[in-house]
């Protein structure tokens, strides 16, 4: 007998999809990191975002994050945690956008958008939040819940996964036509910056 029904796999789909597709601070943040870093600095990212996705998951079956979703005082320390995070990221690319000079990846750069994606998905209490509010309704407690629940994360990560990656090519096709002069690099940082600057406010809401 499969783990679960098809029909509840595409509800589960379908109902995650539209808020993985609504602007928030993983999306936002791939953005920035696709504007200032090309496609493979957004994909990077992604990757960072997945695996704090799966922190998320692994922490649900643990049951660690239900302590932390029980605790006001502790929820609201991780959403600020997150948003003062957000906030570094984006004083970065706004006070780069400020300096002269051509735009340069240093070699750590790939390292530390996957670090950086990581702490971004892994601080963000909306992520944490579906796994709470939304998977126990697609589950059946009769079955093997642990199974179910890795069923369930394992879409919902699949699904950010290609979403983001997506968004990374086109953002990547359309703002590296031309090339990135210093004016065209500064703009872009600038944007990178406003893009989590927003991302931050939505957190801190």
């Amino acid at each position: 007998m499969p783990v679960m029904e098809n029909t509840s796999l595409l509800l589960f789909a379908a109902t995650v999809l539209p808020l993985i597709c609504t602007p928030g601070p993983d999306m936002l943040f791939v953005a920035s990191q696709t504007l200032s870093g090309g496609a493979s600095a957004g994909l990077r990212s992604t990757a960072g975002v997945c695996i704090g996705y799966m922190v998320h998951s692994a922490l649900v079956a643990l049951g660690v994050a239900a302590i932390i979703a029980a605790s006001p005082a502790l929820f609201t320390a991780l959403r600020w945690l997150g948003v003062a995070y957000l906030l570094y990221l984006a004083f970065q690319l706004i006070t780069s956008s400020m300096k002269g000079g051509r735009m340069t990846l240093s070699a750590g750069a790939p390292t530390s958008q996957l670090q950086r994606g990581f702490l971004t998905a892994f601080l963000n209490p909306k992520g944490m939040m579906i796994y709470f509010a939304i998977l126990p309704q697609f589950m059946q407690h009769e079955g093997n819940i642990a199974l179910q629940a890795s069923v369930l994360s394992a879409i919902f990560i699949g699904l950010c996964g290609i979403v983001y990656a997506t968004l990374s090519f086109v953002i990547a096709a359309v703002g590296t036509r031309g090339g990135f002069n210093d004016r065209r690099r500064r703009w872009i940082e600038a944007t990178a910056g406003g893009l989590l600057l927003v991302a931050a406010g939505r957190l801190a809401a």
